[in-house]
């Protein structure tokens, strides 16, 4: 249960996690093992209501069962992304952390902790040497990941561009080196400018031990600059051997494998095998519970569910088509008759090119459930998009996955919700589509549905070719004038 007003939000029965040496921050993603007991019970109880769970760091990592006075008062509320069961006693779960949050009361501590918490509200203090102070931080914190030789350098510098300064403060703290004491001290402090002095004074610590560490060791700086990691010898050339006493065998090489398998079942056009292949030569590079390797699942799950084969048999008996129409709609004769028209030339020609129905009228006339009649009629499955409101030519085309967030377009979620790449696809209110500094929806909307380029439609999230030429689309609109030229 939550109560809220327009000052704070209070989360009661919320299960509450205990964290050894860590600390997690709001608008990150987070993974790490849970082997407790109440630890998982925990787990199971907040996957079954809303995924929601408060995490908070032990004082003293090395207590077992931490008693309420051993659990640091300020933590987060976080939504459950993703647990897998490593083994039985087990659990590794990723998280994405929501807001702060404090400890008002502990309801229950049996079998496991069951809390009282109020959300912790920001205060933003947009001084105006904060702008300055924010672009020192990231110019710091790039150097730190250069020092470090941070191989997501290229993907997080840009992400962290489009969030604002609270949350980039924490994007930063996540990733840097640091005591867990002044990691908390980070999560409790409220106010976004001394958050930031912070974490400026705290990354320019870090960046001078880095320096004077080289200096006292010019072999590590000599192995760092040649792009080799500190790590034991054996390691260095590719992992232990199999056989040897350092060798583990994890449970990420099943999956891998079973994501070669879902690639080969899924029959994808060539370029678009590679690019699966390549990410999962990637995928088993990284580590299994690394938020990267998160994205490259999710991008593979896209990639292995798209129906790049699989098409509706599509029915083509003009008079089962016209009774159709008739059972479910009353009177509209023209409108009928047109479409009768259309399924007749169908009949005629095999795949027709730069056919597409346009339904224009007031509201309430019958347009959509006319394109779900046309798709009853012949066989195949309906999506509808509604295109009313849309101004971000992303919505479209879909986002690049260097972002944080990052989703294909409506077009490609509506094709792989259908499970054919052959539906009857109603765009509906085309005419109250906009436009803004985001882009112009329109013209990305043009490549959908023009013949000549929608065999080869982009999307930028699945960043390969996917053939449209074989939806059948319908647009509909209330006034012809509004409708982008």
């Amino acid at each position: 249960m939550q109560d809220s007003n327009e000052h704070t939000e209070v989360l009661r029965n919320i299960p509450l996690i205990p964290l050894r040496d860590l600390v997690v921050f709001p608008a990150t993603l987070v993974p790490f093992i849970v082997g407790r007991s109440s630890s998982i019970q925990a787990l199971e109880k907040a996957a079954e209501k809303d995924k929601m769970i408060f995490l908070a760091a032990q004082m003293d990592a090395s207590i077992d069962n931490p008693t309420p006075k051993d659990i640091y008062s300020v933590g987060v509320t976080a939504k459950i992304i993703r647990t897998i069961k490593s083994d039985d006693r087990n659990m590794k779960v990723i998280v994405e952390g929501k807001s702060r949050a404090r400890v008002v009361e502990y309801l229950s501590t049996y079998p496991y902790y069951q809390i009282l918490a109020k959300v912790v509200k920001e205060v933003e203090d947009h001084v105006p040497e904060s702008r300055e102070l924010l672009k020192r931080v990231l110019a710091l914190f790039e150097d730190y990941l250069k020092l470090n030789q941070n191989t997501n350098l290229d993907s997080i510098i840009p992400a962290l561009r489009e969030n604002t300064s609270e949350r980039i403060t924490d994007i930063v703290a996540s990733h840097v080196y640091m005591p867990l004491e002044e990691k908390q001290n980070l999560l409790e402090t409220v106010n976004s400018f001394e958050r930031l002095r912070r974490l400026n004074y705290v990354l320019e610590n870090e960046i001078l031990k880095i320096h004077s560490s080289y200096q006292k060791d010019p072999q590590r700086a000599s192995r760092r600059r040649t792009g080799l990691k500190d790590q034991p010898p054996g390691q260095q050339k590719g992992g232990f051997p199999p056989g040897s006493p350092n060798f583990r065998k994890e449970d990420q090489p099943n999956e891998v494998e079973e994501l070669r398998q879902k690639v080969a079942k899924a029959k994808m056009p060539q370029d678009a095998e590679e690019k699966a292949y390549k990410e999962i030569e990637r995928l088993e590079s990284m580590p299994p519970m690394s938020a990267e390797a998160t994205v490259s699942r999710n991008y593979l799950d896209w990639l292995i569910s798209m129906p790049w084969n699989k098409k509706s048999r599509e029915r083509r008996e003009l008079k089962e088509a016209e009774r159709i129409l008739n059972e479910d709609h009353h009177g509209l004769e023209k409108v009928k008759e047109r479409i009768s028209e259309y399924l007749s030339i169908r009949q005629l020609v095999k795949n027709p090119k730069g056919v597409i129905l346009g339904l224009i009228g007031p509201p309430g006339v019958g347009k959509s459930s006319l394109g779900k009649s046309i798709a009853r009629a012949t066989g195949r499955k309906f999506v509808r998009l509604s295109l009313g409101g849309v101004r971000d030519e992303a919505e479209i085309r879909g986002h690049r996955r260097t972002y944080i967030g990052a989703y294909p377009g409506r077009i490609i979620q509506m094709i792989k919700r259908s499970g054919t790449k052959n539906p009857v696809f109603l765009l509906d209110e085309v005419d109250k589509m906009s436009m803004d500094f985001r882009g112009d929806p329109a013209s990305a909307l043009m490549e959908v549905l023009d013949p000549e380029q929608n065999s080869t439609f982009l999307d930028h999230y699945i960043d390969t070719d996917f053939d449209l030429s074989q939806v059948m689309f319908i647009v509909t609109a209330n006034m012809i004038d509004p409708i982008p030229k």
